[in-house]
């Protein structure tokens, strides 16, 4: 059984549609998958057991319809995607049974619950949506003291940004009990830049920024072995709830009760209930962006607490 999918673009929905690729894998039992999406899409699922090739998502619709007709045929396909090129593929691609994604039929629920609902009602079963699941070799630890990660940044856009100022105070708080490690994109730099200098003044020695410097492949790694993961809603923040990482996950904009960590039973959510949450904007159209503003270093220190 020759499977095909196309995943999600983003890290995170990517993290978040394991378990419908897990329930595909289970369904299609003796089974070969070849994945296609963004570089780090591929680069978080290449290590699955039943994935037998990856291929990144070629932006230019001539070299794309090259690529598919290289594929021969496969059984089944899947795309995770509602785009137009993802409509593209779907039409070209050799396939006896071919399904798409649809975000406007699957919606008021949990991003996972979208993704698996769709292989259920494509499959015309009815299983439940089981834990994050990332494949990857854990590495041991090398330092002695426990481990804290801050990860600031969000892809979406600014509004989902909590501020560096406040990040480094609640790891300065704590650096006496962890080691820090400050996450980042390539361009996300900045702000994990701003969270050093703060914790310099602040006399914390005890932390590496790895923004920009690391692999996603390393970055899952890295989360593996965390003690305690502070962040915004981002991929990180569902890479952590694979692995159960205890999370206090601080939410401004965003749809905590589709974008929330999945099934991770040490999971904080940190947010003000605002009249203007969530707005779902990239930038504050209030411009006041008193989500982010109105949380307190005390808030989150306090939702640390309750993990004691």
């Amino acid at each position: 059984m020759r499977i095909f999918i196309e995943l999600p673009t983003w890290l995170g929905d990517t993290v978040m549609v394991t378990p419908a690729i897990e329930n595909l894998a289970n369904y299609f039992n003796d089974s070969e998958i070849t994945l296609i999406g963004s570089i780090v899409a591929i680069e978080a699922l290449k290590y699955h057991p039943k994935v037998t090739k990856t291929y990144v998502l070629e932006k230019n619709y001539f070299n794309l319809y090259n690529t598919i007709k290289s594929f021969g045929e496969f059984d089944v396909f899947f795309s995770f995607r509602s785009s137009f090129r993802s409509k593209f593929m779907k039409f070209f691609i050799s396939s006896k049974r071919k399904y798409q994604f649809d975000k406007n039929k699957f919606i008021n629920t949990h991003q996972v619950e979208k993704y698996n609902n769709f292989v259920n009602d494509s499959l015309n079963i009815n299983t439940f949506a089981s834990k994050l699941i990332l494949h990857t070799e854990k590495k041991n630890k090398d330092g002695k003291n426990k481990l804290l990660g801050i990860n600031p940044g969000a892809s979406y856009g600014s509004a989902k940004r909590w501020y560096p100022k406040e990040f480094a105070d609640v790891a300065s708080d704590l650096s006496s009990q962890y080691d820090i490690i400050i996450f980042g994109g390539p361009g996300e730099k900045d702000i994990a830049n701003d969270i050093e200098n703060y914790l310099i003044e602040n006399g914390v020695e005890n932390f590496q920024n790895l923004a920009g410097e690391i692999t996603i492949e390393e970055l899952i790694n890295e989360i593996t072995d965390l003690d305690l993961f502070i962040t915004g809603d981002s991929g990180p923040m569902h890479i952590a709830a694979s692995f159960q990482v205890p999370t206090v996950s601080i939410f401004g904009p965003t749809k905590d009760n589709e974008t929330s960590q999945w099934m991770n039973e040490k999971s904080i959510i940190v947010k003000k209930d605002l009249e203007c949450q969530p707005c779902m904007k990239r930038v504050c159209p209030l411009k006041h962006h008193k989500c982010m503003k109105m949380l307190e270093v005390s808030d989150v220190l306090e939702a640390i607490e309750t993990f004691n």
